[in-house]
């Protein structure tokens, strides 16, 4: 059985039971003029070198306010009874898994917090990572259990209406190494997207199935932000699922091959979006010289780092992401030296026209950013790259 209660003393009549605890999540309407409903999902980007990434979840909490802390008024909350143990690394490629629904007063929602189960003597494992190759390990999530993993949210419920929010958790960026010492702490990574259509914000594609291998990562970008990000089937499909309507870069990279951008990939809430097929996938071809080990240190260790390359002198893209240690701050990036192809969108693969961009090869600029803060290194991998050390107050 699901809980699904409104919290804040005020509220306090506004209690509903839910019968179910996965599948769709039923379909219960506001009981009142001035309620909706909404209902939450999650899925996950791929993962960086781990077997699987399990987390515990035993609430959603959601507040019209930004800024109200864990014991004010006006949450409404999604209770999972018993909490669900969640292997995030089998929602990809456009995989959701159904976490219940909950009337609530109708608005604007600004503030999601997805509130994890304790590691303890009970449940020594209830959140854990296995380590590609490796033993499974508890994964220490220190604020997790008490108030919740925050999430800034723009979602608007409403009055009478359904409302479908679906959670998108970066396990390869939510999942830091604490240096030799065996242990691993989450630094969540989510973003949200409203759902408005299962007959859209879907694009589907496939790449060589010889490049569909762990490392190998296809992602949406816009102005070099990735939007949604997966990794490709054994058979080199991939879906993107779900997308803000919009029109994106479409990002193919994977070890030992150039970048390839598909540029003004359109995603709407009326049809899926098919890019490449799978009688003519995207194979980007192999990067010459190899790949360049680019290295270095972030001050303090909770940085991100991350690899852009602009292409034709107006497109830029992520390439890579860095894994930051989180006790000495360590960062490697691997990246391509062959110049990165791009073609324009075209619905038909057999339209699709790539091209080297020759102008862009070897050429990156690495971004470290701490609290909202960024900063930038130009480098050149064409050559061996001094080591990179990027220091915030």
């Amino acid at each position: 059985m699901k809980t699904l209660r409104i919290a804040g003393a005020s509220l306090v009549a506004s209690v509903l039971i839910a019968a179910g605890c996965g599948g769709s999540g039923g379909g219960i309407g506001g009981t009142g003029q001035d309620e909706g409903t909404m209902r939450v999902s999650i899925g996950d980007a791929p993962a960086c070198g781990y077997d699987a990434v399990n987390v515990t979840i035993e609430r959603v909490r959601v507040n019209k306010s930004a800024t109200a802390g864990d014991d004010d008024a006006g949450w409404s909350e999604v209770v999972l009874s018993p909490a669900r143990r969640i292997d995030l690394l089998t929602l990809t490629n456009g995989v959701l898994e159904d976490l219940g629904q909950t009337s609530l007063p109708a608005g604007k929602y600004t503030q999601l917090r997805l509130v994890l189960a304790s590691n303890d003597a009970a449940l020594p494992l209830a959140n854990s990572v296995v380590p590609t190759g490796g033993h499974e390990t508890a994964l220490e999530t220190p604020s997790a259990q008490q108030t919740g993993l925050k999430l800034n949210l723009d979602v608007d419920v409403p009055a009478g209406k359904v409302v479908d929010v679906a959670l998108d958790f970066d396990a390869c960026r939510s999942v830091v190494r604490l240096g030799n010492s065996g242990r691993y702490n989450l630094k969540p990574v989510l973003s949200a997207t409203t759902v408005l259509s299962d007959a859209g914000q879907r694009v589907v594609g496939y790449v060589d199935p010889t490049i569909s291998v762990a490392g190998t990562i296809v992602s949406l970008q816009s102005g070099g932000t990735v939007v949604k990000a997966t990794a490709a089937d054994t058979t080199g499909k991939f879906v993107l699922y779900p997308v803000p309507t919009g029109s994106y870069d479409l990002v193919v990279s994977t070890t030992g091959r150039v970048t390839a951008v598909m540029t003004g990939v359109p995603v709407s809430t009326t049809a899926y979006t098919y890019v490449g097929s799978a009688s003519a996938p995207l194979a980007p071809p192999v990067s010459t010289p190899a790949d360049r080990l680019v290295s270095g240190t972030v001050t303090p260790a909770t940085a991100a780092v991350r690899a852009l390359q602009t292409l034709g002198g107006n497109v830029t893209v992520e390439v890579r992401s860095g894994i930051v240690d989180g006790l000495n701050g360590g960062f490697q990036l691997l990246l391509p030296n062959g110049a990165p192809v791009v073609s324009p969108y075209a619905a038909d693969p057999l339209l699709l026209n790539f091209k080297a961009d020759a102008g862009a090869a070897s050429r990156y600029v690495v971004e470290a950013t701490s609290s909202g803060v960024s900063k930038t290194q130009a480098v050149d991998t064409s050559a061996p790259v001094a080591d990179l050390n990027f220091t915030f107050p």
